[in-house]
């Protein structure tokens, strides 16, 4: 899957994962939409864990060390040829 697919389906999960969360607020004993929240956290994991793996950290707290100095700075990509 490329960069820009992962990131539209993490973008997507994430999406419905806050408006579950939100009508969690309202309705704390609705088991199912807990249920398909906890569903989707699973899923949004997954994403990030094979987003991070393929294209480097997606957050900023994701990788405490120094890893995207490794990768290609814009510059580098060839982007100006």
């Amino acid at each position: 899957m490329t960069r820009a697919m992962l990131l539209q389906q993490i973008d997507a999960v994430q999406f419905a994962m806050w408006e579950l969360h939100l009508y969690l607020d309202t309705h704390p004993d609705d088991l199912s939409a807990l249920a398909l929240y906890k569903k989707y956290e699973e899923k949004n994991e997954k994403l990030v864990e094979e987003f991070e793996e393929n294209c480097g950290p997606l957050y900023s707290n994701s990788d405490p060390g120094v890893s995207w100095l490794k990768n290609p700075w814009p510059w580098d990509l060839g982007g100006n040829s």
